[in-house]
């Protein structure tokens, strides 16, 4: 299955990358394209595959080559659709330059008309090749679909085909006697081969030193390495908080622990090939064997990144200690099966094996796989509920990761019991596409959880912060999703999709889709990021040189000058993105097409948006404010701190932000403090006791006002009596200060100035005073007893409260 699954994506990867000689003749003359298409030897193969396809008679290998043919032929098709276009553009141009045809019945000068009708030959002779390719590129492209369904076919009835079940008991010796007789075909392999060895004069002894010591070396490598690595990398990673980038140091040395036993394993099964002992059968189970080790050296790797014994290093999923033991070991299991699987598998596939003992083989491996799965499942479902349980405060990440964790566990779960059942009732292949998918797609998993902190390790040392810091950054998620998008293809091939179909999207993303007259692919989006990247930053340094170099030369306040940097931003963002558009290719016609379309709900559904950026232009032009204004708008009240195209910050005096759109500022009514200058008016009021000598207060106030050092000595401030209030004399003081935005403390200081100065002065400053008149006194003096005998009688009471004036009967009694 693994070298299956390598194969095929090295095959996928082929056929995508053999479309790159079209995208090359993209950029050929016309008459160079049309020169190498072949289309006598286009329509041969053709034919065939129209023969092949309706016969339905061909292997599925010769099915898969003619595909391939014929994928080729396409990619071809596809660039000589561009043929002559420069060639088209000009002709068409020309035809546009003569002007409309004439309506029926009208004539047009005999010179145009030969003229329009001589670059129409002409434009149809040039959209010949064009015309011919778009054809032969859908007939190339509907017979690959055809062949797509016929593989796919042949595919799912492989899937459901059913084996000899292996829980019957009449397939049981089969398969021992299948064991036996490989046993033999081994044996005398070997002696045949030493046989051959003697009969050519030729020792074996000859060759064994070698063998020898490539053995000898192997074993230390598969026995020692991963112990002498292990320490090394875990000294590594104590020290990853104390110097950054030791954490991806330890992961790249990590891979040593995997690299090394391969190494070795590989160095034995190269002396046992240089022995010469093997034949085909020998071979094949070496190599099966070898593939098996090699898994499950990945799952030590694997196991001990993801669930360090050290319980100073982090784990995944933050795993505590006491689990992490059990988890490596669940982990070693998993690729110990799945190893096992790949041996059972190469026997089963062995011409003295019966088809009946397939089943007996491979049903105990998927049993045990099946029991890891579930163990793993549930060991980590128990620390994900005792996680939960504890009430562990998480962060984002941790509770994306444990849903993640909850949807494999159930994923597996299902799988577990499915595959063994699937597996004894005979769905051998079925078993097989589910089990060990989903042990490979486990161990993918686990690469990418255990790359985490590696990418951010990188990242802090590249951008010189803390590990913390690194974790709450957005770059190492988004490398992390690029890793995802970037390993699905080997996800796909494991979950048994063809090479030629991952080509097949592979191929058609490439391709990009037609928008009008011009074809979209990833390359011309690259362009227009690329175009638009380069335009910002010119953009942003132009802003840069005249906020800092030019503008501050000029005679301009802050507000133009910021207003003159906000706009050119916005030119430039603007020229940026046509200039991309245009350098890319795309014809902003068709774009307009489509922008007519929308213009008549973005006038509907977007009305307040574009009210918003019309007033937020309106105020970079008039400047009605500029930031740090002091206004007040819709009851709010602060400094302007950013104006944007779509609203205007404020910041309170609470220091609160608060986001008004700009159509508010345009259409409401804005008092600006500070507008043009910072000069304002403080008005306080003041009362005084009665019989208080009134000019001289007013002379005091007068006096307190023009002594103090940001009132205005013109205009004079002034003090006005403002009448007899219901417990004072009421005086208003008003002064110009030099600088609004010190109201408050001026406001403040006055007033502390006025009470030292009446104290001084022995001025009065009144506070509101009531007095109450009782109209019947002597009804509060009536006695506690009389009271109480006059409650004993309902009737003379209600009657003496009637009689009553107010308030005399509803008071309790005074002592």
């Amino acid at each position: 299955m693994i070298r299956h699954l390598l194969t095929s994506l090295l095959l996928a990867l082929s056929l995508a990358i053999a479309g790159a000689p079209a995208a090359q003749a993209q950029t050929q003359p016309a008459s160079a394209q049309s020169a190498e298409i072949d289309y006598a030897a286009w329509e041969s193969d053709a034919t065939r595959a129209e023969n092949l396809i309706e016969a339905g008679s061909a292997s599925t290998a010769f099915l898969t080559n003619i595909r391939s043919t014929l994928a080729g032929w396409r990619s071809r098709f596809l660039a000589a659709q561009d043929a002559n276009a420069a060639r088209i553009s000009t002709i068409e141009a020309q035809i546009t330059a003569l002007g409309p045809p004439p309506a029926e019945g009208e004539t047009e000068p005999a010179a145009i008309a030969e003229r329009r009708v001589s670059l129409n030959e002409q434009l149809a002779q040039a959209q010949v090749p064009r015309v011919t390719a778009t054809e032969a590129f859908n007939r190339a492209d509907g017979l690959i679909g055809e062949l797509d369904a016929i593989l796919a076919e042949r595919q799912t009835r492989e899937l459901f085909e059913r084996d000899p079940a292996p829980i019957n008991p009449l397939n049981w010796p089969p398969a021992l006697v299948a064991l036996a007789d490989l046993a033999v075909a081994l044996d005398r392999e070997i002696a045949d081969k030493i046989e051959a060895r003697i009969t050519s004069g030729e020792s074996l002894w000859e060759r064994m030193p070698l063998a020898v010591i490539l053995i000898v070396v192997a074993l230390i490598l598969l026995t020692r390495s991963r112990f002498i690595v292990g320490r090394w990398t875990e000294r590594l990673q104590l020290q990853v908080e104390a110097r950054r980038g030791r954490g991806a140091l330890a992961f790249l040395i990590s891979l040593l622990q995997v690299a090394l036993p391969i190494v070795g394993l590989i160095m034995v099964g190269g002396a046992i090939g240089y022995l010469d002992l093997l034949g085909r059968i020998g071979s094949d189970i070496l190599e099966a064997l070898i593939s098996a080790a090699v898994m499950l050296y990945l799952a030590l790797w694997l196991g001990g990144r993801l669930f360090p014994s050290n319980a100073e290093l982090p784990a995944a999923f933050g795993v505590e200690p006491e689990l992490r033991g059990i988890l490596r070991r669940a982990v070693l299991f998993v690729g110990l099966f799945l190893g096992l699987g790949t041996i059972a598998e190469t026997i089963a596939t062995q011409d003295v094996v019966p088809l009946a003992a397939r089943g007996v083989f491979v049903l105990p491996v998927y049993i045990g796989m099946a029991i890891s799965f579930l163990r793993l499942a549930h060991l980590l479902r128990r620390h994900r509920l005792a996680v939960l349980d504890a009430e562990e405060p998480g962060d984002a990440d941790r509770g994306f990761s444990f849903r993640m964790l909850a949807i494999f566990g159930i994923l597996v779960r299902v799988v577990s019991w499915a595959g063994p059942i699937l597996a004894a009732a005979g769905y051998l292949n079925l078993t097989e596409s589910l089990m060990t998918p989903t042990a490979l797609t486990l161990g993918i998993a686990g690469i990418l959880v255990a790359l985490q902190n590696p990418i951010r390790d990188v990242y802090a040392l590249i951008s010189n912060k803390t590990q913390d810091e690194a974790g709450q950054a957005l770059l190492p998620v988004l490398v992390n999703l690029l890793l995802v998008f970037a390993i699905s293809p080997l996800v796909l091939l494991t979950w048994g999709m063809r090479p030629e179909q991952l080509s097949e999207i592979i191929t058609r993303f490439f391709a990009g889709f037609q928008l009008g007259d011009t074809r979209i692919t990833p390359a011309i989006v690259l362009a227009v990021i690329a175009v638009f990247a380069i335009g910002m930053i010119v953009t942003r340094l132009l802003q840069g040189a005249l906020r800092t170099t030019v503008l501050p030369r000029t005679k301009l306040d802050a507000g133009a000058r910021n207003a003159v940097v906000s706009g050119l931003g916005y030119v430039g963002i603007a020229l940026a993105a046509v200039i991309a558009i245009t350098t890319a290719g795309i014809d902003l016609t068709a774009l307009g097409v489509v922008l007519g379309a929308l213009s008549v709900g973005i006038g509907f559904g977007l009305q307040n948006v574009v009210n918003n950026f019309v007033s937020g232009i309106i105020l970079l032009i008039e400047r009605p404010i500029t930031e740090g204004d002091w206004i007040e708008v819709n009851g709010n009240m602060g400094i302007v701190k950013a104006i944007s195209v779509r609203s205007t910050t404020i910041e309170t005096f609470d220091k609160t932000d608060v986001i008004v759109p700009n159509g508010d500022l345009i259409a409401g009514t804005v008092t600006n403090w500070t507008r043009g200058n910072t000069i304002g008016r403080a008005v306080l009021t003041v009362g005084v006791a009665y019989g208080t000598n009134t000019r001289k207060v007013q002379d005091i106030l007068l006096e307190i006002a023009r002594s103090h050092p940001d009132v205005a000595k013109f205009p004079e401030p002034g003090v006005d009596f403002l009448g007899f209030g219901a417990d004072s004399l009421d005086f208003r003081m008003r002064c110009i200060l030099r600088d609004v935005n010190k109201m408050v403390a001026v406001k403040t200081e006055l007033n502390h100035r006025i009470a030292e100065r009446f104290v001084e002065e022995g001025i009065e400053i009144p506070f509101a005073q009531r007095d109450i008149w009782l109209r019947n006194p002597e009804a509060l003096r009536t006695p506690p007893r009389a009271l109480r005998a006059s409650e004993d009688e309902p009737e003379d009471t209600d009657s003496e409260t009637d009689d009553a004036p107010d308030g005399g009967a509803d008071k309790d009694p005074q002592p």
